[in-house]
């Protein structure tokens, strides 16, 4: 399972990884409470270090799956949670329970890599697997091209706020938003977590507050949308499909759980804006368990409440297999800030390798807009590295712990016997915008909609406290305490 997850989640050199026959054992607490449903206990074992901490409690480490790193050592038990409360097997019993309304949201990563397995085209996947999934008793199915609208809208305000605060052309007095430039992208929960894990206070100021478009999906759904589906925020079941596997400890995070009625007492009912997610490979399981004929599956019509569909249905969306956060606010920026309106395909230099890569823009002949890509683990060390020196020069960055980004996600399909990794990824790229036209996210009236009817504005109190997130410093939790196992 470990093995499905992003480079960034599985570091070998933190101290929290000991052998998977090993059990985890340090108690780090003397009065805890008890185990709580949903929480893995991990048994004791003596360690003569750790006398002073251990304080001769017998009481167990509690640990929840936003402290899992996928690493196959101490926290293995974690994953197997995550498993069974994430799985087809359960989504498959939810369905047969009949007790609430499931909802699925597609990413465009995933519609992608089942149009490429199966040779059609990404909206003849979105329409088959719209049959397929109802044909299970799914309620709705939506696309989180939507969402990603709404997030990049957010994005973009955000980092133009904070280039004109670090420029001294305004004070931004929002209540959550980066400390300043370099903005960093927030869609990937792999480099989220290792961000929080092992760097803290160093590079979180800097990561953007805006949540991904899953959990943006997902605030939309159960916190707006079931008043249009008549279904109650309790009673519905969001499952996302995802290309990565980072994406169900994302939905794991404490962060994204909130009170039905809005109120704030322990006594209310919090519930998850994303129940569970799939990931691409995982929805190729099911179908072929129900030994499904893809090809021979009706194109049902799509649910347009949520979906970037137009009036001659065709999808829509935005340049970028990762999200297309430097394509989307990059242009933005140039003509909010300096009235330059850029057509055509961003001039992007390649640098260290072909996952780093920048963009730049000059004005009265000097650069005043940098942006880069990184993917990768070793290109984000470099990130990381020079903003701790002073000796970054970026504006912004997209990002993700995935090399190519999240079109390779770890959850997609894995390549034919006949097909090579790079050329998948080179056919991903053809899908993934074929019959998909490009449109600008301010303009998508859906997403207008969200606005004037519930979130008011781009970064509204509304949307800032819907919309946006906080991040941790874990550095000082289950790592740092299990020193040399």
């Amino acid at each position: 399972m470990s093995s499905n997850f992003s480079g960034a989640l599985k570091l070998a050199n933190l101290n929290d990884f000991i052998a998977p026959s090993q059990a985890c054992v340090v108690t780090l607490s003397k009065n805890e409470k008890p185990i709580q449903k949903g929480l893995v206990q991990l048994q004791r074992k003596p360690a003569a270090r750790f006398d002073q901490i251990l304080k001769d409690t017998d009481e167990p480490v509690r640990v929840t799956l936003h402290d899992c790193l996928a690493c196959s050592g101490c926290i293995t038990s974690a994953e197997t949670v995550m498993l069974e409360q994430q799985s087809t097997t359960e989504f498959l019993n939810r369905l047969k329970s009949g007790d609430t309304a499931v909802i699925v949201s597609l990413s465009p990563q995933s519609r992608a890599s089942l149009a490429s397995h199966y040779n059609v085209t990404a909206l003849q996947a979105f329409k088959k697997l719209t049959t397929f999934f109802k044909s299970l008793g799914v309620k709705a199915v939506f696309d989180t091209s939507c969402s990603r609208d709404l997030s990049l809208i957010e994005a973009c305000e955000e980092f133009v706020s904070l280039y004109r605060e670090s420029h001294g052309l305004q004070k931004d007095t929002s209540s959550k938003k980066p400390q300043g430039l370099p903005v960093l992208a927030s869609a990937c929960p792999g480099w989220v977590c290792y961000a929080e894990k092992t760097h803290g206070s160093n590079i979180l100021p800097f990561i953007s507050t805006v949540k991904s478009p899953q959990q943006v999906m997902g605030a939309i759904i159960k916190r707006h949308a079931w008043k249009k589906m008549g279904f109650s925020p309790e009673n519905v079941c969001h499952v996302t499909v995802m290309p990565c596997y980072d994406k169900k400890l994302e939905a794991s995070r404490d962060d994204f759980l909130f009170a039905v009625d809005g109120g704030q007492s322990e006594s209310q009912l919090l519930i998850p804006e994303v129940d569970a997610v799939l990931t691409s490979g995982e929805v190729l399981d099911l179908l072929e368990s129900k030994q499904v004929d893809f090809s021979s599956l009706e194109e049902a019509p799509l649910d347009k409440l949520l979906t970037n569909l137009d009036e001659a249905d065709h999808l829509y969306g935005v340049l970028g297999g990762s999200g297309g956060y430097v394509d989307t606010i990059f242009r933005y920026a140039a003509r909010t800030l300096f009235g330059k309106e850029i057509t055509g395909q961003l001039d992007y230099r390649i640098l260290r390798n072909t996952d780093f890569r920048e963009v730049t823009l000059e004005h009265d002949g000097k650069v005043v807009l940098r942006f880069a890509l990184a993917y990768g683990f070793r290109n984000i060390q470099t990130v990381v590295r020079k903003i701790k020196t002073g000796k970054f020069e970026y504006d912004f960055v997209e990002v993700m712990a995935c090399p190519a980004g999240c079109l390779n996600g770890g959850g997609q399909i894995k390549p034919k016997k006949e097909q090579s990794a790079k050329e998948l990824i080179q056919n991903l790229e053809t899908v993934y915008l074929k019959e998909v036209d490009v449109k600008d996210p301010f303009n998508n009236p859906v997403v207008k909609g969200l606005y004037d009817e519930w979130l008011q504005h781009p970064r509204s109190a509304r949307a800032l406290d819907i919309m946006h997130t906080t991040y941790h410093n874990r550095e000082m939790s289950m790592g740092s305490k299990l020193n040399d196992w």
